[in-house]
């Protein structure tokens, strides 16, 4: 497979997202989860600081118990624990909910690609906040058509990377076995998630994560293929000192998430210099896909690498309209990307992503928007024989 200056054959040829059906306004939220504090009016204070200042004006949740008033919302109930939804009840919600987001994301990234479901060789499903079996991929092949002889990827637990890690085993993948066709489709709901908060430290992971899914087509480009993300090396690294900084794990109400407030200054230390060893020289990118894990990630980045505001605007952006939606959201900072460059007219364009999750693991992977197909030299030649 062709590979120079970071680029290869490989791409995005299609995108697809969806979002549930209920939006929440982030001040609601605020006030929702600062009338559990009536009895800690500092704390309730600071949670209404926190959620002002995170980046977040709408989220959207795939449990309409959010909407209902304090007296009846049973997952942030801080005093009767009897009501709070265990981790079964949790899985129930999320195998009843996740399905149809998924579906909804893929048909449309099938369609986006102009990709039949029968042309799909492998399947990779990518989830962080819940587990069933048989699984999301085996009711994808039914629902969506695919052969039942796809190959399955089923890629677990991995937090908010997790979504850019699936784009590079893909790519892997069709670099070692041209021709293959692979359908990505991400599935967050960290709403179901959320639990009565009592310390500073658990509002953080509660003002910015939302639900979502996104879906995207990876192969090898052709001829009538326009307006689409090529796929450039990349890699993962976990950066030091940094392992009990992001803890995602399974608790009898929910899951229980932990992020302190060292990351972003971490990625402003170590940042820098693996994406120096990423461009290998090359001069910074034009575009910049950054997965917006909170207004702090995304004012680091910018800092360190000295990026403008518009290079920063796709993940303020989704972050403020539909908040950190996990592994789904740096596929909607493309999408938007792609999105914005197809109506401007835009060049093809080269860009860096990158994502951050548990470890504290980073996702950094080139790209290049390419506005329309065009045969490589060794392609050109054969033509010409």
């Amino acid at each position: 497979m062709k590979q120079t200056n970071g680029r290869s054959d490989v791409a995005i040829l299609g995108m697809g997202t969806a979002l549930p059906v209920h939006s929440v306004a982030q001040s609601d939220i605020a006030e929702l989860i600062a009338s559990t504090l009536q009895d800690r009016p500092d704390l309730a204070r600071f949670a209404r600081r926190v959620f002002r200042s995170c980046g977040v004006e709408t989220r959207y949740t795939c449990e309409s118990n959010y909407l209902d008033p304090l007296e009846k919302c049973r997952y942030l109930n801080s005093h009767d624990a009897s009501v709070i939804p265990t981790t079964e009840e949790r899985m129930d919600t999320y195998k009843r909910e996740a399905l149809p987001l998924g579906v909804e994301a893929a048909e449309k990234a099938l369609k986006d690609a102009g990709m039949s479901p029968d042309r799909i060789t492998h399947l990779i499903t990518v989830s962080c906040t819940g587990q069933y079996q048989p699984g999301m991929d085996v009711l994808l092949i039914r629902k969506l058509g695919l052969s039942p002889r796809v190959n399955r990827l089923p890629l677990i637990f991995q937090g908010c990377a997790a979504g850019l890690k699936a784009i590079q085993m893909a790519r892997d993948v069709v670099s070692g076995a041209p021709g293959s066709q692979v359908l990505l489709v991400c599935v967050e709901l960290c709403t179901l998630h959320f639990q009565p908060v009592r310390e500073r430290e658990a509002l953080f992971a509660a003002s910015f994560f939302g639900d979502g899914a996104s879906s995207c087509v990876i192969g090898q480009p052709e001829a009538e293929h326009r307006h689409y993300v090529e796929l450039g090396t990349g890699y993962s690294v976990l950066l030091p000192d940094s392992t009990e900084d992001m803890t995602w794990e399974v608790g009898n109400t929910g899951f229980d998430l932990f992020l302190s407030p060292r990351i972003p200054k971490l990625l402003g230390t170590h940042l820098e210099e693996e994406l120096r060893v990423l461009l290998g020289g090359d001069k910074l990118p034009e575009l910049w896909a950054i997965h917006p894990g909170g207004r702090g990630i995304v004012d680091s980045v910018q800092e360190v690498m000295r990026l403008t505001d518009e290079q920063t605007h796709y993940s303020r952006e989704i972050l403020r309209t539909a908040g950190n939606l996990s592994s789904v959201t740096i596929m909607f900072v493309l999408d938007a990307m792609r999105q914005k460059m197809k109506e401007r007219n835009e060049a093809s364009t080269e860009g860096v992503a990158m994502a951050f999750g548990p470890g504290l693991t980073a996702e950094l992977m080139r790209f290049t928007y390419v506005k329309a197909y065009a045969p490589s030299v060794k392609e050109q030649d054969h033509v010409l024989l």
